[in-house]
């Protein structure tokens, strides 16, 4: 989070919080949603600007409440998911023991400790990442302290991006059930197991909201 950032909450704590402007989609793409797009329901423009798109990659955050936004100054920016908080890639390395990480939209690296695949066929890692949480109410903004952003490692959830299901698919062994199909696939040196779900689960077993409203 950029201290400018912090720094203009103390200044204006009483913004009122923006919902619906703001995507995340599939491939790891921040779009931006008029009027129009709203209501009718369509995805919204793609974001090109660079610069823009980092800044919102720094400030990229969640509550509590599995509501995850862009602090974009002194307002609560409240991102809608179109699949999960995070989307990555298989980012190759150098280090020849290591030659792939997988890295969220925002740069950070996921550190991976199992999959899951859905009934459509979308992979989701699970493992762990550094990220900004908000530990405080919306109404503590008024008293003039410092807002409480906490940095740290937590579990989370992030769909592999469609590019990559080739690659992962290579690493990758799979076994069928009467009713799923299951697995494991190798990763780091380490084998981890590759589960079924249904999409319909994902929001509530890894307590997000994918239309977050204050």
């Amino acid at each position: 989070m950029d201290d400018a950032v912090v720094q203009s909450l103390i200044k204006w704590p009483a913004v009122p919080t923006c919902c619906g402007w703001l995507a995340l989609d599939r491939r790891g793409v921040w779009r931006m949603r008029d009027d129009y797009a709203q209501t009718h329901r369509l995805p919204g423009d793609p974001i090109k600007h660079a610069a823009l798109n980092a800044f919102i990659s720094r400030n990229y955050a969640c509550d509590t409440e599995g509501r995850y936004f862009f602090q974009n100054g002194p307002q609560r920016v409240f991102v809608d998911l179109e699949a999960t908080p995070w989307v990555v890639r298989m980012m190759p390395t150098t280090d020849a023991n290591y030659p792939w990480v997988m890295k969220t939209q925002c740069d950070s690296i996921l550190n991976p400790s199992g999959a899951l695949l859905d009934e459509a066929g979308h992979i989701y890692i699970e493992g762990t990442l550094i990220q900004t949480v908000y530990q405080s109410k919306d109404t503590d903004l008024r008293s003039g302290t410092e807002p409480n952003f906490v940095t740290t490692e937590r579990p989370s959830i992030a769909l592999l991006h469609d590019h990559d299901l080739e690659l992962f698919s290579s690493l990758t062994t799979l076994h069928e059930s009467t009713c799923s199909i299951a697995g494991v696939w190798h990763w780091d040196g380490n084998t981890l197991a590759l589960e079924p779900i249904r999409m319909t689960e994902l929001a509530q077993r890894f307590q997000f909201q994918t239309h977050p409203r204050p």
